[in-house]
């Protein structure tokens, strides 16, 4: 049985999108997914990268981030939300009620924890400060070289749900989130491994976070006094996660004549019209051509792996794929990674 949020009129008006992907949540998610062996077309590459790069004092806080189950709230404040260092600072700053309350929700899982943890539950500041420290440290190993690919992912997604949400409302945008995600007014159920449950906006609204680390299912906050947020798995494409080396800098939307050289003036000019997000009338616009000649070109984009397409009622919208930004920005390194 599904988790089930309540929401208020109050609550719908507060329902809002992400700026920005979160950094806390980034790394504690990636931290499940290095743990198991799922989603290797897409993860695979990074999950060895990550493995060999990690230093111990990183590697140590996988013991709070099992691949099932709980995992301490503490360890995505709210504060993430406005960048790592933002976050970080949250962490340091977490009242030894709350370390102490969710290192025994997860020791009680049955989960044995090592000697370092005690002191932490206990709130000593070098444990805090340690934990804080190897946090920023994993960060910076084994999610921040592949932070352009998950940004632009991220904005993918957030172009799409813009477009649902000035098409239909905060209505249609609950609705468009994610198979798992289920509204039917005025419950969102979210289902997966959550439980059975209800939790009760009461006006505070929700945030809703797309993330490239999360698989399979949407995932909660436990504690349901904390500020309500509904974390869900971002839509992948075929390629996979592959570290930014060098990016150029230049503008992806304008003429770039090496790219035209290489794809055609035409096709060149479908894959930049969609970096904002562009149904198939707004590409043939861009691009001056007939609908069904940008619908063409979008088709062999999409194929390539440099498009994705996303339907809207009765209209589609293409968005560029990281990959497709990389082409267009100039970034070299780019990887094609494993297709199947």
């Amino acid at each position: 049985m599904p988790l089930r949020m309540h929401f208020t009129p109050d609550d719908l008006g507060r329902a809002r999108l992400a700026q920005a992907p979160d950094p806390m949540w980034e790394a504690l998610l990636s931290m499940h997914m290095l743990q198991t062996r799922d989603a290797r077309s897409v993860f695979g590459g990074w999950r060895r990268a990550a493995l060999r790069g990690l230093e111990p004092r990183a590697r140590r806080v996988l013991w709070l981030a099992p691949p099932t189950g709980y995992s301490p709230d503490f360890l995505t404040p709210a504060a993430g939300e406005g960048g790592l260092e933002s976050g970080i600072a949250a962490l340091l700053a977490t009242p030894r009620r709350r370390l102490r309350q969710d290192l025994t929700e997860l020791a009680r899982g049955g989960r044995r924890l090592p000697s370092w943890v005690r002191p932490l539950a206990d709130g000593e500041r070098d444990a805090v400060q340690g934990l804080s420290d190897g946090v920023r440290d994993y960060f910076r190993t084994a999610v921040e070289p592949y932070w352009p690919r998950i940004r632009s992912r991220f904005e993918a997604e957030r172009t799409f749900l813009a477009r649902k949400l000035a098409a239909g409302g905060v209505s249609l945008l609950l609705k468009s989130l994610h198979p798992r995600l289920v509204w039917e007014p005025p419950v969102l159920s979210v289902h997966g491994p959550l439980g059975e449950r209800d939790l009760y906006l009461d006006g505070r609204g929700v945030l809703l976070l797309p993330s490239c680390f999360c698989w399979g299912a949407p995932t909660v906050l436990r504690d349901p006094t904390l500020p309500p947020v509904v974390v869900y798995p971002l839509a992948h494409d075929t390629v996979a996660l592959a570290p930014a080396q060098h990016v150029l800098g230049r503008d992806c939307r304008g003429p770039n004549p090496s790219l035209e050289s290489l794809l055609g003036r035409t096709r060149a000019a479908v894959l930049s019209g969609a970096v904002d997000g562009r149904t198939t009338t707004g590409l043939a616009r861009a691009a001056g051509v007939s609908p069904a000649t940008a619908s063409h070109h979008a088709t062999v984009l999409r194929d390539a792996g440099l498009l994705i397409t996303r339907r809207m009622g009765s209209a589609v919208l293409h968005v560029t794929t990281p990959l497709g930004h990389a082409l267009l920005s100039g970034e070299s390194g780019v990887s094609l990674g494993s297709r199947r």
